[in-house]
């Protein structure tokens, strides 16, 4: 017999992060998060997302072992200023019987059916920051700090409990070794010269922080158009500031301004923390935090993370300041692979950004979707 019980405590919370940790038990390719910070990500009291949002957390239990685990989220920005009638789900993991999924998105389905709302789609989390999709192919790929990796049997109960393909996600990494400098150097010194722009290069957090806000003022212009967007609260600025950006080296953050110091694209990057965090395994403490500083200091892979530009200067060539800018910061750290995160697969101006660099596709993600 399964049975699903609601996740409040903060006890109960630990329980509910910490399913992954067996399900993946010396999996080579998941990555583990920090369990406290994953814990305080649920935390209504310090998540500034849950002024916009509703997320109850369960799990499935099965011979008194949780078997399996649920978020059912609702958005209230979409469904009530875009008028997107859409129940979430996410943090969603499971053993492979289809019975546990199958109670466990019956629960999402419920919540849908008493909020009124149209259909279903997940896994996503609660905005366009947070990890979004199964897995459907690259599963011999390490993971990301930014995305949930899973068993390749997730698409099949999805689509055995009659979910199809919403959106698909591409995953690209490219050698760094194929970044042309000199072209990269020649097209920035014209680009910057045409429309006046000047790049900004940092060696201290401190320097960035006052750009943040403005930075999600061009990352909200930059991708409102997508399908996926909810715009970002200030609030959310602050706890993203604090959460990740004192966490990144301050020299793998790039802007571009314009004569009058308007910023009008930015590129983060980040170091991979992958292995680091399989070595820390969830703790940052006492060896954790070694692991993670080795890792921001040495990894020879990075993440592109975000990048966005400013809709009045797209097609104009403005990422090649920028990357010659990585080129100067990365060819000195002997940076081996630049790897991306998830891209809708019909992104054409993310496409277009990357096309010279020769990416492969090593793993795509999906979201799915279900009527109610």
């Amino acid at each position: 017999m399964i049975t699903l019980q609601e996740m409040h405590t903060k006890k109960e919370m630990k329980q509910f992060v910490m399913f992954p940790f067996s399900l993946y038990k010396n999996n080579a390719y998941w990555v583990p998060p920090i369990i406290k910070d994953e814990i305080n990500n649920f935390d209504k009291t310090k998540n500034p997302v849950f002024e916009h949002a509703d997320a109850r957390f369960f799990v499935a239990i099965k011979n008194k072992k949780i078997v399996g685990r649920i978020a059912a989220i609702i958005n209230n920005y979409e469904v009530q200023k875009q008028q997107l009638k859409k129940m979430r789900f996410g943090w969603f993991d499971v053993i492979d019987d289809i019975e546990v999924t199958k109670v466990l998105i019956e629960k999402v389905k419920e919540i849908g059916y008493k909020n009124n709302l149209e259909f279903i789609e997940g896994p996503v989390g609660f905005n366009n920051l947070d990890k979004t999709g199964v897995l459907i192919e690259g599963f011999d790929h390490i993971g990301t700090m930014i995305t949930w990796y899973n068993h390749p049997y997730y698409k099949e109960h999805l689509e055995q409990l009659g979910f199809t393909k919403e959106k698909e996600y591409l995953e690209n990494k490219f050698k760094f070794s194929a970044v042309d400098i000199p072209y990269y150097s020649r097209i920035s010194s014209l680009i910057k010269r045409r429309y006046n722009l000047t790049a900004l290069d940092f060696t201290k957090t401190k320097d960035i922080l006052p750009y943040v806000e403005e930075m999600f003022s061009v990352f909200s212009a930059s991708y409102s158009k997508l399908s996926t967007f909810v715009p970002i609260s200030d609030a959310q600025i602050a706890y993203f500031k604090k959460k990740y950006i004192s966490f990144i080296n301050p020299e793998y953050i790039k802007f571009v301004i314009d004569k009058d110091k308007k910023l009008i694209a930015f590129a983060i990057v980040m170091p991979s923390f992958s292995k680091a965090l399989q070595k820390a395994n969830g703790k940052l403490f006492p060896f954790g935090i070694f692991h993670l500083l080795k890792a921001k200091k040495k990894s020879k892979d990075v993440i592109f993370y975000l990048i966005g530009v400013h809709p009045s200067y797209q097609n104009k060539g403005v990422t090649a300041i920028i990357f010659e800018q990585y080129a100067k910061t990365f060819k000195p750290l002997k940076i081996e692979n630049c790897i991306r995160t998830p891209e809708l697969e019909d992104n054409d101006a993310i496409r277009k950004i990357w096309e010279n660099f020769n990416p492969i596709t090593h793993k795509r993600r999906r979201t799915y979707k279900l009527t109610l």
